[in-house]
């Protein structure tokens, strides 16, 4: 059952395509205050219940214990102390006897207090009291979050290449730097399927340009990837570069489609190309225009993009730059021993500082409106005017495309990643908890930067966190320009990292099928332990673990030097290890294990009763042969697997020859 309340004039974010009637009064949970002061909601949280959802936060899948604050932010530093990534999703699953679903629908700045301040106390509170609240009832959290995501839309399908390993760098300039990474992955028959453009194939960062002096023929260049089984996929950033003469540019200034000051003049902000100015993609022909700017790509045969920079990232403003010049002639001016460290340091900061988003507007239908008070819906009204467009212009085609900042409802238009993660033990456990939370909020097609982007990876990082990027979705290792290189045949015996990302093609029949039945399905593909076993107290808790489709359960290991991981089984479980000599199997009952796991292999666990389809050996996803499959189980009498196989590319999800029921006994 879903309730919508309305509370003083909403602002229309398109993250709920459910029609529903507004409901009179005041929700019955949680205690409400909305006035000229704000919006205020509190809840009594019962002892011990747990608390998910939020999406793309730090810390763990149970959110109790810290604050967090919807407010998308360029931030590179993903330690346990912030507060703010790149994405809002204002979504809260409540656990205990009283089990409910909250979606706060406010595209504002909002801060959810899960018990930081008061132990057993949860707040959510925003500047101002005009949002639609969504209280959903359900017998069961994966029961809520079901209804949540009907309400919300049927989350992004990749094309089945998305699916592939990836390899990407910050610093691949020239065609010769891309035949480097693919030919040397093909003669050590390391998998790959697509290889990721970063802002430096641009011409000085102009989005939709190449650099006509290293790729002359772009198009011939996409070409001959694809007759080696890669797919190329650029990078578009938010800002446009102010340059006379360059066709976006000009267009863009020509009909008002950039975002303004407050006198209604385009509003200067920098990013990688310099001056920029910001597209305002919350006006509907603007978002038309800027979404068939990417035809000047797919025409050249590129089927995969990821947007960035879209929080949007401001390096500065002509406001910002100015006054740190002010301050920089008044810290010169003064005797060296009268400067003030930190005076200077506070300028430096402010260079770059959300102050500019109160700065400039939109145009919403006439209407102007403040930045600021819709500052989180900027990436997904960009990543949308990307998915309309190829709805509209390849109706029965997919094409990639994920983005770095969202908010709920751009889970129909695309994935996401998990930003500029670190090359840390921690951020392999990150990237699993994040992977459940996100989960909960639509976005099934997402993953993390493999090895990390920023930092220096080390060879058994990367293995152990490529054991976990098996499963993910979205499987790509990037790194920074100024890190350490981190290609897997970068390390001594790059035998081992084929195997390991072998058995992610080994695994995708099963992984595709589980990835878009959860779309089809309104269901998760990653969840907590928790969701299967609500009962099982050791389950609630377990914040290592999760369970991945049908029937199986991942826990990678996240330590440095070790040897393997403590695992709870809330039930008897066959545990199943891949390794360079083929697959063990064993037999474990419920309770807590010692696994041992070399850094050469994957583990896994298979419920019982349960089917693990597995396709032999290939090294892209075109050579996936799906007609003779192994089976892996165990099975104790008959059990079937139903699975969804379909050619990868098309839309029509939904054709009863894609499922067929394999049975083991």
């Amino acid at each position: 059952m879903i309730k919508k309340y309305r509370f003083g004039h909403p602002f229309e974010t398109g993250a709920v395509i459910a029609d529903l009637p507004v409901r009179e009064g005041l929700p019955e949970i949680g205690e409400i205050r909305a006035d000229a002061e704000g919006f205020h909601f509190s809840y009594v949280m019962e002892k011990d219940a747990a608390v998910y959802g939020l999406g793309e936060t730090v810390r763990g899948i149970n959110k109790r214990g810290w604050h967090y604050v919807s407010d998308n932010s360029d931030e590179s530093f993903h330690l346990e102390d912030k507060t703010s990534l790149y994405s809002a999703h204002n979504f809260l699953l409540l656990g205990g006897r009283q089990k409910a679903g909250l979606f706060f629908d406010y595209p504002g700045m909002m801060t959810f207090d899960v018990g930081y301040t008061r132990e057993d106390l949860l707040t959510v509170t925003c500047e101002r009291a005009d949002l639609d609240l969504y209280v959903i009832i359900g017998d069961s959290l994966r029961d809520i979050c079901r209804s949540f995501r009907r309400m919300t839309g049927r989350s992004y399908i990749a094309p089945k290449w998305a699916l592939g390993y990836g390899q990407s760098r910050w610093g691949y300039v020239t065609p010769e730097d891309f035949h480097e990474v693919v030919d040397t992955y093909r003669s050590l028959h390391i998998p790959l399927d697509a290889v990721y453009m970063d802002i430096d194939y641009m011409e000085r960062y102009k989005d939709f340009t190449v650099n006509a002096e290293n790729f002359p023929d772009f198009a011939g260049f996409v070409r001959e990837m694809k007759t080696k089984k890669i797919h190329l996929v650029p990078i578009i950033d938010a800002g446009i570069k102010q340059e006379k003469g360059y066709d976006v540019f000009e267009e863009g200034l020509e009909k008002g489609y950039f975002v303004t000051d407050e006198e209604g003049k385009p509003f200067d902000t920098a990013c990688w190309p310099g001056l920029t100015y910001h597209p305002d993609f919350l006006k509907a022909d603007a978002r038309r225009w800027f979404g068939r700017k990417y035809t000047a790509l797919t025409d050249k045969g590129i089927d995969g993009f990821w947007n960035d920079m879209n929080e949007p990232s401001l390096f500065y403003t002509k406001g910002s730059m100015e006054k740190l010049r002010i301050n920089l002639r008044q810290f010169l001016s003064k005797p060296a021993e009268d400067s003030d460290y930190f005076e200077l340091m506070g300028s430096m900061r402010g260079l770059r500082s959300r102050e500019a988003y109160r700065h400039f507007y939109h145009d919403v239908d006439g209407e102007k409106v403040c930045h600021e008070d819709i500052h989180n819906l900027y990436g997904y009204m960009m990543t949308r005017a990307a998915g309309e467009t190829f709805e509209e212009l390849f109706p029965d085609r997919r094409i990639l495309l994920f983005s770095r900042s969202s908010y709920v409802g751009m889970h129909r238009y695309g994935g996401i990643w998990q930003g500029d993660n670190k090359s840390w033990w921690s951020h392999i456990l990150l990237n699993l908890q994040m992977s459940v939370s996100l989960n909960m909020t639509g976005f099934l097609y997402t993953g993390a930067d493999i090895g990390g982007f920023g930092s220096d990876t080390t060879r058994d990082l990367l293995l152990r966190w490529l054991a976990f990027g098996v499963f993910t979705p979205l499987m790509r290792n990037h790194s920074a320009w100024d890190t350490r290189r981190q290609e897997c045949y970068r390390f001594e015996r790059p035998e081992d990292f084929a195997h390991v990302i072998g058995v992610r093609y080994r695994l995708l029949p099963y992984l595709y099928s589980e990835y878009v039945k959860a779309a089809l399905k309104d269901d998760l593909y990653f969840r907590p332990l928790a969701f299967d076993y609500p009962e099982d107290s050791m389950a609630v808790r377990v914040e290592d673990q999760a369970m991945l489709g049908d029937g199986l359960m991942v826990a990678p290991v996240y330590t440095q030097n070790a040897a393997g991981r403590y695992v709870y089984l809330p039930e008897d479980m066959l545990f199943v290890k891949f390794t360079p000599d083929g697959i063990i199997r064993e037999e474990m009952a419920s309770g807590v294990h010692f696994i041992s796991v070399a850094l050469n292999e994957v583990p896994l666990f298979v419920k019982k009763e349960h089917i693990l389809p597995l396709a032999s050996p290939a090294e892209s996803v075109e050579d996936l042969d799906e007609d003779n499959l192994t089976l892996l189980g165990w099975v104790t009498g008959k059990a079937e697997y139903l699975m969804y196989s379909d050619d990868g590319y098309t839309r029509e999800y939904e054709n009863p020859a894609h499922f067929r029921v394999i049975r083991m006994e």
